[in-house]
């Protein structure tokens, strides 16, 4: 899920329910939390995924990239976004694998 807060910016999660978890962030539910003081949000833009690895990925990618491109694929502009530069490489080291057991998802 991408939001877009009264602050102009994005916040990008994942959840295993969209609706719930929207609900959370917009209420101000969740202490701590980025949103926390940038609502109200606005739910700008969703992808489902059938496996919990793919969405965490996904939302690594998107946390990675710049306004430009986050606003391209809101925009569903994929021309766009493949003319967009290319983000520097992120490398991320995993201590232990994630599934959805340890994810929270079980």
């Amino acid at each position: 899920m991408v939001s877009l807060s009264n602050h102009g910016s994005y916040y990008t999660g994942v959840t295993n329910d969209i609706e719930r978890r929207f609900y959370e962030h917009q209420e101000g539910l969740i202490e701590g939390c980025y949103t926390h003081d940038k609502r109200p949000l606005k739910l700008i833009h969703v992808e489902e995924f059938t496996d919990i690895i793919e969405a965490i990925s996904r939302e690594k990618q998107i946390k990675g990239w710049s306004r430009r491109k986050k606003e391209a694929i809101i925009a569903g502009d994929y021309e766009e976004l493949v003319k967009l530069p290319f983000d520097k490489l992120r490398v991320t080291v995993f201590t232990h694998r994630v599934t959805k057991k340890t994810a929270g998802l079980e």
